[in-house]
């Protein structure tokens, strides 16, 4: 799936229109419909100022799930992971809040190079 429609599944599922999408962004409407449409590149900032207005990362609005409109769920059947899992847990609110950002952008930087990859090679 492209990014214009993850952008698309989460309008309409958060009952959004193309305007306020557009306003959202300072965009204008038409502008905002090629980005959705796969017809015109989406700004890093916009993607920023979309998932910090929906409570998301910017990976969760880049892989919005079509079908449930939400991300697919994980299970852990590694023991180690789990297990690191549950230390990580155990950190106060600040050591997991560092924890979890470094752990977004190693994630986030992977998933744009992949993306940048894919979209690269299509042309």
């Amino acid at each position: 799936m492209k990014i214009g429609d993850s952008l698309k599944k989460l309008r309409e599922n958060k009952g959004y229109t193309q305007q306020q999408m557009a306003d959202l962004i300072h965009t204008h409407r038409s502008g905002y419909s090629k980005m959705e449409n796969n017809q015109q590149e989406i700004p890093v900032d916009c993607l920023i100022q979309i998932a910090k207005n929906f409570g998301m990362t910017v990976d969760d609005v880049i892989f919005f799930d079509e079908k449930n409109g939400v991300l697919n769920e994980v299970s852990i059947t590694d023991k180690a992971a789990l297990e690191q899992l549950q230390l990580i847990n155990e950190l106060n609110e600040e050591g997991k809040g560092i924890l979890l950002k470094l752990i977004e952008t190693f994630v986030s930087k992977k998933r744009f190079k992949d993306y940048l990859q894919k979209n690269i090679a299509a042309l």
